[in-house]
């Protein structure tokens, strides 16, 4: 009873600030800023906008499929080579309207989406969320962390461990030489670019060992970074690697 009486003016504080502030500050669109009902919300329009894939879809990569094909079935691409991760899934299809908010986020210093995305992708990765042990961010390189000053795929993992409880790992990946941008690569070069740019912690490395670890980073293009990094944790002794990105670039079976 005491702990609850304790409480309660922190929450009742906490509720005043924040209407103070929306007062002081109106909580706008993430995508256009509109004004809109309360912080880290999209408007109606920018809503209707965002296209959020999901089943059917393939069974690895998460490439949606125009109709069901039947239970683990898989796209061309999974079937000709398997990825080394078990299922990949994302929040969002990556194109024109998502660009601006996931670059917003990685680097306008829009952090404030965080908590939204969050949300997002709960909802996406429930499946594998609900199998996994642990949640860990793809990590920066750390002079790119220097000059950034927040790893956006660590606030989206965070985001995900405060919607589910499932435990984070912030520092359980290293990237330990920092690879150029992914940007112009072909898929070969992309691969051959984060290849061996991973490691596992040392003091982090029993943490995993028979673990399923889900993976998060923002945005999934030709899948080369969650590759290397599902090699990199499947080596160092986790059972199995899913993968969740905010978004996704969708490709051509």
């Amino acid at each position: 009873m005491n702990t609850g009486m304790a409480k309660s003016p922190v929450r009742f504080f906490g509720r005043g600030l924040n209407l103070a502030l929306d007062v002081l500050l109106p909580p706008q669109c993430l995508g256009c800023g509109e004004l809109v009902d309360g912080g880290g919300l999209l408007c109606a329009p920018c809503w209707d906008r965002m296209e959020f894939p999901g089943p059917p879809c393939c069974d690895a990569c998460g490439l949606p499929f125009e109709y069901h094909l039947g239970d683990g079935a898989l796209c061309g691409a999974c079937t000709r080579r398997r990825p080394p991760y078990h299922r990949a899934r994302a929040a969002l299809t990556y194109d024109d309207n998502s660009r601006r908010l996931v670059l917003a986020f990685k680097h306008g210093d829009r952090t404030e989406a965080a908590p939204a995305f969050g949300r997002w992708l709960a909802r996406a990765g429930a499946e594998l969320i609900a199998d996994a042990d642990l949640v860990t961010p793809v990590p920066l390189h750390w002079t790119r962390l220097f000059t950034r000053r927040f790893n956006q795929s660590a606030l989206l993992a965070h985001g995900v461990s405060r919607m589910t409880d499932l435990p984070v790992a912030p520092d359980l990946l290293i990237r330990r030489r920092r690879t150029p941008s992914q940007g112009r690569l072909s898929p070969p070069a992309r691969r051959r670019n984060v290849s061996g740019a991973f490691t596992v912690r040392s003091s982090q490395a029993e943490r995993i060992r028979d673990k399923r670890v889900l993976v998060i980073d923002d945005v999934m293009t030709t899948g080369a970074t969650a590759e290397a990094v599902s090699r990199t944790l499947l080596r160092s002794g986790a059972a199995a690697v899913d993968v969740l990105t905010l978004a996704r670039v969708q490709r051509t079976a």
